[in-house]
């Protein structure tokens, strides 16, 4: 079944010939990529610990200018949050709108793996890829954080749009080519760290100009984006490698660099290249309706891929089955098993959990009164925010022992990542209900 009840045939018949198809395409095609690449680059030894095949074969790195598509994801947000605002401009009630899909699905991952989390290591297990697992499965959280500012800046930054167009996107750009200049250049401590906001708005902001027909020279923006991000990696301090790498001293992506919104940049022309093959594609019939299932659980999909994969490599190290050293023939050999494996197991955590993706049915008016509950959703989204954003970074490793990760100079422990998350997802339910019923 689909969104309230409908099915995924019923809704994909029903779509309006006004709705572009191939965004979502891309949104889906785009978590996709993402989840098959993390299958792939897992290399699990037989001691349980977890490596990465990039680090084991270098050549490989550039591989990732490619399948990191993370960028495309966020084009996309920008885009549906533009059209999404204009049609519901109260803050409280558009954070609202938006956040349901999101941050239910993640709460109840975050509650099933914090409750596991509890009673194995009560139970002393652990150790080996089990706790391995504990710190990697909250990593990919850091994506929903990044998403949620970018909801919560949609309006402000779609003002500016509305008013500057490419000019807005261009002050976000110049911002980071001034952290990375403050950074490299003159080593200004911490700096680096507005490239969280710099580099990814100004990627969300590429969706506003789409939404507004504003992207007329995509092969452009594909070709200087192309060429810049090479002679950066090329002639400055940034590393081949798009996604990070274990024991980096640069990374591109944790700080975003300069050279990651080239890289945007280039991804993103590239995409609206194949729009024109993209769009007839995704008219068939056949293909929408795939496209829309996909589309109904694709964050569920996105939460428990590292789950599967995980239990993947531990069924087969508890079977015993030998684990050959990564990038041999070997573990070539596996891959396609391992992979099938890890989307089976996919499969059944989505159709047990795909529920949560569904918001809850209910009336909703648009009102007339004044968006009173404005800045309780601010300081919602804030919460949630920050909340996801220290849970990807401390994990659920050490929960008795009390654990605790930096988030811009605060210290943070699961469990309180955990309960300001939540909080903040509340403040935002009742500021948005209070608004639209």
């Amino acid at each position: 079944m689909g969104i309230s009840g409908i099915s995924a045939r019923e809704l994909a018949a029903a779509t309006p010939a006004t709705r572009d198809r191939y965004v979502d395409l891309l949104r889906v095609g785009s978590l996709g990529v993402v989840v098959l690449g993390h299958w792939l680059m897992a290399a699990v030894g037989a001691d349980g610990q977890v490596g990465n095949l990039l680090a084991v074969v270098p050549e490989l790195q550039v591989v990732t200018w490619a399948l990191q598509v993370m960028p495309v994801f966020f084009f996309v947000g920008g885009f549906s949050h533009a059209l999404a605002h204009r049609s519901r401009p109260a803050y409280a009630a558009f954070l609202r709108a938006r956040l349901q899909r999101l941050l239910r699905p993640t709460m109840v991952f975050v509650g099933v793996w914090g409750a596991a989390a509890l009673l194995i290591q009560l139970l002393g297990a652990d150790g080996g890829l089990t706790g391995v697992a504990l710190r990697l499965v909250t990593q990919p959280l850091w994506f929903i954080g990044i998403y949620l500012a970018m909801v919560a800046f949609t309006p402000p930054l779609l003002k500016l749009h509305e008013r500057w167009g490419w000019g807005a996107f261009a002050a976000l750009a110049s911002g980071a080519v001034a952290v990375d200049v403050l950074r490299f250049a003159f080593d200004v401590p911490f700096v680096e760290f507005l490239n969280f906001a710099f580099v990814w708005l100004a990627v969300h902001q590429l969706g506003f100009l789409r939404a507004d027909g504003m992207i007329r020279l995509p092969a452009v923006l594909a070709g200087a984006g192309l060429l810049a991000a090479a002679g950066l990696v090329a002639l400055g301090p940034y590393p081949l490698s798009m996604v990070g790498m274990p024991g980096e001293k640069v990374s591109n992506m944790a700080p975003p660099t300069l050279a990651l919104l080239a890289h945007g940049l280039w991804l993103v022309g590239a995409v609206e290249l194949l729009r024109g093959p993209g769009t007839r594609l995704v008219a068939r019939a056949g293909v929408w309706h795939k496209v829309v299932v996909a589309n109904g659980i694709a964050m569920t999909a996105f939460l428990w891929h590292l789950t599967a994969m995980l239990g993947v490599y531990g069924t087969l190290l508890a079977l015993d089955v030998t684990l050959p050293a990564p990038a041999t023939g070997g573990w070539w050999a596996q891959v396609p098993f391992r992979i099938a494996a890890a989307a089976l197991l996919t499969a059944l955590l989505v159709a047990a959990f795909r529920r949560f993706e569904r918001p809850p049915a209910r009336a909703e008016g648009r009102g007339t009164a004044p968006d009173a509950g404005g800045p309780v959703a601010a300081l919602g989204i804030t919460l949630a925010l920050f909340g996801i954003l220290g849970l990807s970074m401390v994990g659920f490793g050490g929960l008795l022992e009390g654990h605790a990760a930096t988030l811009i100079a605060v210290r943070i422990t699961a469990p309180v990542a955990v309960a300001t998350a939540l909080a903040g997802w509340l403040l935002v339910e009742r500021a948005g209900r209070a608004r639209t019923t």
